[in-house]
């Protein structure tokens, strides 16, 4: 238990120092803290006060939100094939899917840019926001198929076969039978693969050009200071992902409890 405790203790230190140094009134630097006229709540009450904090924590939603939206779309279809359909090359199509989770980020980064500008620039792509999704969504598909093909793959066939002998159609055994089972998998995949998609700065640094995210934006604030906006910004996505966490086992759990009901 002591040693649960500790883990513990030591995962949430960094969440721990964030929230404390948004209350820091630092002068320039938000690194060590200003015990005379700290803690302050201003910070808190002017989240944007920084310049360019919010803009970037917007390109970064907008970035997440739309990569993760390509990602599961093209995820999930690439599950169902490889899990449903038997074809020439599957293998490799597996092997080719999953190898950029075994790939440096640093490699990847490099090899896109060098794509891109040595590759796409004849056709008028410019390094921006749209490399910036397409390298996210290339990155994110991977942990997207590797999830919903695992909950395909657990998915009773009899089910699926029960609602066509009830008459039930292809189109309308998927939308009945067949999505709301692999919802939960889905759901998950796209909150990872957003998930992802917010965090990452290795890939991005090569291939955003002139566009800032949030973390490219701290990187660069880091070299001069990083303001207390970008350490309330922080915590409170932390606070959002654990409510939607919560709120999610919530789900389950009442799901879960209404099903044992029903069986009586």
């Amino acid at each position: 238990m002591a040693t649960a405790i500790a883990v513990l203790a030591y995962l949430f230190l960094p969440v721990a120092y964030t929230f404390a140094f948004s209350f820091n009134d630092y002068t320039k630097s938000n690194i060590v803290w200003n015990a005379q006229s700290s803690p302050t709540l201003e910070h808190w009450a002017d989240p944007c006060g920084a310049p360019g904090v919010c803009e970037a924590l917007i390109t970064s939603l907008q970035v997440g939100l739309l990569s993760t939206l390509v990602a599961t779309v093209l995820g999930t279809m690439i599950a169902f094939g490889l899990v449903r359909h038997t074809f020439a090359g599957r293998r490799a199509a597996e092997v080719l899917v999953f190898l950029p989770m075994a790939t440096p980020e640093i490699v990847l980064g490099a090899s896109l840019l060098t794509i891109f500008v040595q590759g796409f620039s004849r056709f008028g792509v410019e390094l921006g926001f749209a490399t910036v999704v397409a390298a996210h969504v290339m990155f994110a598909l991977s942990f997207v198929v590797v999830t919903v093909r695992a909950r395909v793959a657990s998915l009773d066939p009899r089910l699926e076969e029960a609602a066509m002998d009830l008459y039930a159609g292809p189109v309308e055994t998927f939308w009945r039978v067949t999505l709301p089972l692999t919802a939960p998998g889905i759901l998950g995949a796209a909150l990872l693969s957003f998930a992802l998609s917010f965090d990452d700065f290795i890939i991005t640094n090569f291939v955003s050009g002139d566009t800032t995210t949030f973390p490219v934006f701290v990187y660069v604030s880091y070299l001069r200071g990083i303001p207390a906006q970008a350490n309330v910004i922080g915590f409170s996505m932390f606070v959002v992902a654990v409510v939607l966490v919560l709120l999610g086992q919530a789900l389950v759990s009442g799901r879960a409890l209404r099903t044992r009901r029903s069986r009586r």
